[in-house]
C-alpha cells in the first residue's frame, strides 16, 4: 500500500488522546492536538514529546524518528485550524452531548470528506454521528489503552456509516500499523465487554485479600500470557476513567458484573488515580507514559 500522509485532528489531549497523536504522529501523518486551553494542549503535547523521547532513549525508535514524529505534532485550542484535516479522531470525555455539539460545529469547519473518528468505548457511534449533519461519515475506532503500545483497534459502523466511510478509515488504520476488528454498535464493544468485569473482579479479589496488588499482576501476566497485569493496566487507564466507563455500562447493560467495587470509589476520593496522579495501586516518579 503507498504511504498518503493525512492530516489528523485529536479532539482530547488527556491518556488516550495524547497517546492516538503519538500514534499518528509517528506513522508520518501531520497531526493536531485538540483540547479547550492552553494548559491542557501543553500537558498533551508533553505527553507525546515525552512519549517519544523515551522511545528513543529504549532504541525502539531512532532519533531521527522521534524528530520527525515530533516535528508532524501540533497543538490549538482553534476548532476553526480543523478545517484543512482530513480525519478528526474525538477522544473526549464519554459524554454523548459533548461528543455530538463537538462533530455539529465541525460539520460547518472541514470537508464533506473528512472522516470523523469517535473513539468511544461505551456510546452508540449512531447516536454520537447524530450530533452530524453527515452522520455517513462518522465511524467508531476504539484504541486500545495505551495506543502507542496496543496493536488492536476495534472498528464499529453507525446505522447510518457509508462503505466509502468504512473502507478509508481501515485503510488510515493501516497506515498506523494497527490490527482492525470490525464488531457492532453495542455498549462496550467486544473489549469492554469482557475486560471491565474482569478488572472488577480483579479489584474484588484483592479487596477480599486473595492475593496482592503484586501476585496477581504476577499471576496473570505469567499464567494468562498478559503483557501486563490488571493493576497496571488501571494505573494507566486511570481509576476515573475505569469508573466512567464501568458505570456507563451498567446503566445500559443493567448487568452487576459491571458495577465498580466500593474500593474504586476510595481511590478515587483519595486522589489515587494511577500514573497521572502518581499514585494508583503502585506509585510512580512521574506520570509520563513509558516508551514504546
Amino acid at each position: 500500500m503507498t504511504f498518503h500522509q493525512r492530516t489528523v485532528a485529536v479532539l482530547g489531549s488527556g491518556t488516550m488522546g495524547s497517546g492516538i497523536a503519538v500514534v499518528s504522529a509517528r506513522a508520518g501523518h501531520r497531526t493536531l492536538l485538540y483540547d479547550l486551553d492552553d494548559a491542557r494542549v501543553k500537558q498533551g503535547l508533553g505527553r507525546v514529546a515525552d512519549f517519544l523521547d523515551k522511545s528513543v532513549a529504549l532504541g525502539k525508535l531512532s532519533p531521527e524518528a522521534g524528530a520527525a514524529a515530533k516535528a508532524n505534532t501540533s497543538g490549538t485550542t482553534d476548532l476553526d485550524e480543523l478545517a484543512r484535516t482530513d480525519i478528526v479522531i474525538e477522544a473526549v470525555v464519554e459524554d454523548l452531548a459533548v461528543k455530538q455539539e463537538l462533530f455539529g460545529r465541525l460539520d460547518g469547519i472541514v470537508s464533506e470528506r473528512t472522516l470523523f473518528h469517535t473513539n468511544t468505548s461505551t456510546l452508540s457511534v449512531t447516536a454520537i454521528a447524530a450530533g452530524s449533519s453527515r452522520p455517513e461519515r462518522v465511524i467508531g475506532t476504539h484504541y486500545c489503552n495505551p495506543a502507542p503500545l496496543m496493536k488492536l483497534v476495534e472498528v464499529a459502523d453507525g446505522r447510518h456509516t457509508a462503505d466509502w466511510a468504512h473502507d478509508a478509515t481501515t485503510d488510515f488504520l493501516a497506515s498506523l500499523d494497527k490490527t482492525t476488528i470490525v464488531t457492532k454498535d453495542r455498549p462496550g464493544f467486544i473489549l469492554n465487554r469482557f475486560l471491565i468485569p474482569w478488572e472488577n473482579s480483579c479489584i474484588d479479589a484483592l479487596e477480599s485479600g486473595l492475593g496482592t496488588v503484586q501476585s496477581i499482576d504476577t499471576a496473570v501476566k505469567g499464567a494468562l500470557g498478559h503483557p501486563m497485569g490488571p493493576f497496571e493496566l488501571l494505573d494507566i487507564v486511570g481509576l476515573d476513567i475505569h469508573r466512567q466507563v464501568a458505570m456507563r455500562l451498567y446503566e445500559q447493560l443493567r448487568d452487576p458484573r459491571f458495577f465498580p467495587p466500593p474500593m474504586v470509589d476510595r481511590m478515587i476520593a483519595a486522589g489515587d488515580l494511577g500514573r497521572k496522579t502518581g499514585t494508583g495501586f503502585y506509585t510512580y516518579d512521574d506520570n509520563r507514559l513509558f516508551g514504546s
